[in-house]
């Protein structure tokens, strides 16, 4: 398929194009994809003037730091993210594996390269994921000490039902939980709005910080301090990669429209406010966000921040969802089970075990960090990276697909890149304060990832190596001295050539060949999702026996009974009371014999043990289903 010069996108069917419709989407974006960037202003300014970089709130620190903060949503979400990496859709899915396999250099080092890249940048992602309902929540419930300081105490414990009852209501799906946090976070927006108009009023002066010499005066006063800032200025932009990953959610026009209409002025006003209000009130350093709200409101504002928090947390949860969804059907996780959570939005989807792993974590730090400004310290070391990485495969995207010359790839990929590694740099002194949490997360899912890519070539390699020739096959049924048997047999194969070795097991034990015998074998195409007359490859091998080829897109759930209800032609019948599926179930030994590290084959082994059936993968009838079991050594 050629996606020439701009990406493919499929045609929005009549009903999405209405604009209620269009309304409904970017009202449940504002409920699911900017709930990370929309609470920032709960923490990320105070940040910048935390303990250890020692800066006094004066109007040159203030404006400084706003300039940042405001050229960082500008160059990061609005332009490097909403106007360029979102049009890098796989047929309407983003994220970091989906950009990553639109990515196909001619040179296989290269290849191999930026696949190690994309792999390492989406592993790092479930660090951070873990860290954000953490951070988010807790720091909206330390709200209730600028009321009533007595309930210190209390903070640990509310956050943590908080999280439960967040992790508990994802079961009903993103488009429900959008739906019902959609008006919330409109009137969380407005009220950050609001928030900060009321302090521009008095001091309008902190406008300037819109100019970007502001920003180069911070870094000319503070020198190496003001490098490391950027590690709190940082905390705006967080949920850009999250951002991306949702883009399947509910679509990049939704998004755009929800990001540029209300939530990137609210949340510039907010941040405008907050300097303004320093300006004239600096022991406010301390909680400015809520210090700048009177005093009536309070209570109110730390339950609709609670509420927004929990918002927050969706964006990671539910691109913690469609990621991994990605990386199955790509084949860099074992079978996972998947359910979909709307009959309209088919990248609306709930995965349960990881939701309770993500809960888990959560809950894990929020008790050993204990304060928001200590989980402060460990955010955004390992997403840097990520973002890092992403501009450098759309950078190749753009290349190999839209063809940009080297000259204009290097226009968009130098200044982005050094913005990105710049943001890294500031936060790496963070990994001894907890930033070495979503690092050592990540490293531990990529080697997960790399070992069962590397796992399965290896187990392919050795059942191809025990499988019998078609023509030698066919021969032996020439001689009609095995048993022939009326119905239908399909056996699930790996490989597109051979007989796989469950076919050889039956034949060895039960004696008999079907009538009609199906080599059946899936493949997981780098395209979100396929045109029917692209799904399927049949070949009559003779004797009675066929090979059948079935393509997915990576965001297509593989149905193969569904699959073989459509097929507009086919030389055999799949009838349900004729027709049986045989399935290989392999128990892995590991062993030396291959260049595969050992602590990868126990790795791999275990991996193997505990993924999803592929009966219930395939969505393959019970009843119909027979799986032969065999020992492989690897």
């Amino acid at each position: 398929m050629c996606y020439g010069c701009v990406p493919y996108r499929m045609e929005p069917a009549p009903e999405q194009q209405s604009r209620r419709y269009l309304f409904t989407l970017s009202l449940g974006a504002l409920g699911v994809v900017y709930g990370d960037i929309g609470t920032s202003p709960l923490y990320a300014f105070r940040e910048c003037f935390s303990a250890e970089h020692h800066l006094t709130p004066t109007p040159t620190n203030v404006l400084g730091i706003l300039s940042l903060i405001f050229w960082s949503l500008v160059i990061v979400i609005s332009i490097k993210y909403l106007l360029f990496v979102m049009r890098a859709d796989n047929r309407g899915e983003g994220g970091i594996l989906a950009l990553m396999s639109l990515v196909r250099p001619r040179r296989s080092m290269r290849r191999t390269s930026l696949l190690g890249l994309g792999l390492f940048g989406a592993a790092l992602l479930y660090g951070d994921g873990m860290i954000t309902p953490a951070i988010s929540v807790l720091s909206a419930i330390e709200g209730l000490e600028v009321a009533a300081p007595k309930v210190e105490t209390y903070v640990v414990p509310l956050t943590i039902i908080v999280l439960i009852a967040l992790f508990m209501v994802q079961k009903f799906g993103t488009a429900k939980v959008g739906a019902a946090f959609g008006p919330v976070m409109v009137v969380w927006f407005a009220t950050l709005g609001v928030l900060g108009v009321w302090h521009i009023l008095k001091e309008p002066a902190v406008l300037r910080a819109i100019l970007p010499t502001y920003g180069y005066r911070f870094f000319a006063v503070n020198h190496l301090t003001g490098f490391f800032v950027l590690g709190a200025v940082f905390l705006v932009v967080t949920g850009g990669e999250a951002l991306y990953a949702d883009m399947g959610h509910f679509g990049a026009r939704p998004i755009r429209l929800a990001w540029f209409s209300y939530v990137f002025p609210a949340l510039l006003l907010n941040y405008f406010g907050q300097g303004a209000f320093l300006l004239h009130t600096p022991a406010g350093i301390k909680q400015p966000f809520f210090m700048m709200a009177p005093s009536w409101s309070l209570y109110p504002l730390v339950g609709l921040a609670t509420l927004a928090t929990v918002i927050a947390s969706q964006a990671v949860i539910s691109g913690a969802f469609s990621l991994t969804r990605q990386a199955v059907q790509l084949g860099y996780l074992p079978r996972i089970r998947v359910r979909h959570t709307s009959e309209r939005e088919i990248g609306q989807i709930y995965i349960s075990s990881i939701n309770w792993v993500l809960m888990i974590a959560a809950i894990g730090l929020v008790l050993a960090f204990k304060r928001s400004t200590n989980l402060a310290a460990a955010y955004g070391v390992a997403v840097t990276a990520t973002m890092a990485v992403t501009t450098m495969l759309f950078a190749a995207f753009a290349r190999e697909r839209w063809h940009w010359t080297y000259g204009r790839v290097s226009l968009f990929m130098i200044p982005l890149l050094t913005i990105d590694l710049a943001f890294f740099g500031a936060n790496i002194i963070k990994i001894a304060d907890g930033g070495w949490f979503p690092l050592a997360v990540g490293i531990l899912i990529y080697s997960m990832m790399s070992t069962w890519r590397i796992g399965r070539r290896v187990l392919s390699e050795k059942l191809a190596a025990q499988a019998m020739s078609i023509d030698d096959f066919l021969q032996q049924l020439a001689t009609n001295k095995i048993p022939r048997v009326p119905g239908t047999a399909i056996f699930m194969s790996r490989h597109s050539d051979g007989i796989p070795t469950t076919l050889l097991h039956n034949i060895k034990h039960n004696k008999v060949v079907h009538k009609n015998v199906v080599l059946m074998t899936v493949e997981t195409e780098d395209r979100s999702h396929l045109a029917e007359n692209e799904r399927y490859d049949w070949k009559d091998l003779g004797q009675g026996v066929y090979r059948l080829m079935l393509h997915f897109g990576f965001m297509e759930d593989q149905d193969i009974p569904s699959v073989l209800e459509r097929l507009a032609t086919q030389p055999v019948s799949f009838n349900s009371m004729t027709t049986s599926y045989f399935l290989g179930r392999e128990t892995l030994i590991p062993t030396r014999a291959t260049k595969m590290a050992i602590w990868r084959e126990h790795i791999f082994a275990w991996m193997m043990r505990n993924s999803s059936s592929a009966s219930v993968f395939f969505n393959l009838p019970a009843n119909q289903v027979i799986e032969l079991g065999a020992q492989v050594e690897l």
